[in-house]
């Protein structure tokens, strides 16, 4: 589980340290030592071309140049401008050749951006932003220091466009923008370094799960009994149904009236049980609920956590109704709207809003999924592949989420679970992928 830290927040962070005797010129040099370090292990012994702004960001340049010249590479530096900030100042007169104009530069197959990082609040001046696209254009690799010069740090927007960065090494903590849209397509591959900054967990990319281990002595209910009602579209929620059956619940039930094709054997359907069944570990509502409002209602009644879905969202209303019902909600950028409106701020803000508003776990679907708590955790969804956007993939999500929930995990631990394997199921599947796909990947990943 990496950190993720805003701009501000990796500020009080190094400001924390510095305070505990640490010189922000030994936070640099240790920035500058890890990403020249990145550099060597993911290009090779590649003729190098560094590029400095004037602020800290640029005097991560600096000392990075420094060190890969000392690995044996051919270097050369590019300033945008004289060095601004004492580290940086202090970084300048420890590298020792010489600084070329930047806009004077010529390329080079290694081209390692240190023009601009967290701090960056406006976009490039057109000359700068044409010259580091040529730039880019002209590398076989480009490498991004922190950020790539133009993303904004914490909202995922871009304020300049950004030529592709193949590797983006980051220092301390990920930040917010390497994990949201649109700035996450442009990162590349990204690294962390360990520069000796604590960093609070509390928004963090989503991690390798520990799923809670099987009782030798355990049986289905034990296991966790999810509980699924159906509505007008039988097949999502066949499809959920499945999903919970395939990622470990140990007994999966399914309320209907008619009969639903494609469930596996194994799955019960009935229109006799009770919502009052106290072995239900987790109720699955919404996926191909349709305009059945009552059932939502219905729902709603029962003691059981929930997982609810696509058109129970829908029929919600007021967040405030959410309140005490142990529940997460799964809603895409249309389902959210409806439901909280049209929150101001970034994303992950937004998110955490509507969490402290509906007292629920929000799975905030995207390309750039989050996860958040009404206490204030964020997760954020490491990259996912992009054949994952197809129709019935949130009714499966739906579907792992509550037989996690039903096998014992908390509500916030389950739904970050389920989106690290749904991801991990999309890339077993492979390109051309459906939704069915996805439940046959899932017991492997488990």
């Amino acid at each position: 589980m990496r950190a993720i830290l805003t701009a501000a927040a990796m500020r009080a962070a190094e400001q924390q340290v510095v305070a505990g005797g640490v010189g922000v010129e030994t936070l640099m040099e240790r920035a500058g030592a890890s990403l020249a370090y990145a550099a060597m292990r993911f290009a090779g012994p590649m003729d190098a071309l560094v590029l400095c702004g004037a602020g800290n960001n640029g005097g991560d340049g600096y000392v990075a140049a420094r060190h890969l010249k000392r690995m044996g590479l051919s270097v050369r530096l590019a300033a945008l401008a004289e060095p601004a900030t004492p580290a940086a100042i202090w970084a300048r007169g420890e590298w020792r050749g010489v600084a070329e104009p930047f806009l004077e530069a010529s390329p080079a197959p290694l081209l390692i951006d240190c023009l601009f990082g967290t701090g960056l609040k406006h976009g490039l001046e057109e000359a700068v932003s044409a010259k580091l696209s040529a730039l880019a254009t002209a590398a076989q690799l480009t490498i991004a220091c922190d950020l790539p010069s133009g993303a904004e740090s914490d909202s995922g927007g871009v304020f300049s466009p950004i030529p592709k960065v193949d590797l983006t090494v980051s220092f301390g903590a990920l930040k917010p923008s390497q994990r949201l849209m649109p700035a996450m397509t442009f990162m590349g591959r990204v690294v962390l370094a360990d520069i000796g900054v604590a960093a609070d967990p509390s928004w963090h990319e989503i991690g390798r799960p520990e799923l809670l281990p099987l009782d030798p002595a355990g049986h289905k209910y034990s296991r966790g009994l999810v509980h699924a009602l159906a509505g007008t579209m039988p097949g999502a929620i066949a499809l959920s149904a499945s999903a919970a059956a395939r990622s470990g619940a140990g007994y999966v039930r399914v309320s209907t009236s008619r009969f639903i094709e494609g469930l596996p054997r194994s799955v019960v359907q009935t229109d006799t049980a009770t919502l009052n069944d106290r072995r239900i570990r987790c109720l699955l509502v919404g996926p191909g609920m349709g305009d059945l409002p009552q059932l939502l209602t219905l729902a709603l009644t029962s003691h059981a956590p929930k997982v609810l879905d696509a058109d129970a969202i829908g029929h919600v209303g007021e967040p405030a109704r959410l309140q005490g019902q142990d529940a997460i909600i799964t809603p895409h950028k249309g389902e959210f709207v409806r439901l909280f409106g049209d929150l101001p701020g970034s994303k992950p803000e937004r998110a955490l809003e509507a969490a402290r508003r509906s007292g629920a776990i929000v799975v905030y679907k995207g390309a750039d999924t989050l996860v958040a708590a009404p206490d204030g955790r964020l997760g954020f969804a490491p990259p996912a592949p992009a054949w994952l956007a197809s129709a019935g993939t949130g009714d499966v999500l739906a579907g792992m989420i509550a037989a996690l929930r039903a096998r014992g995990m908390p509500a916030f631990e389950a739904a970050c679970a389920g989106v690290w394997l749904h991801g991990r199921a999309a890339e077993a599947a492979g390109p051309g992928m459906i939704a069915d796909d996805l439940l046959h990947a899932i017991p492997s990943l488990l």
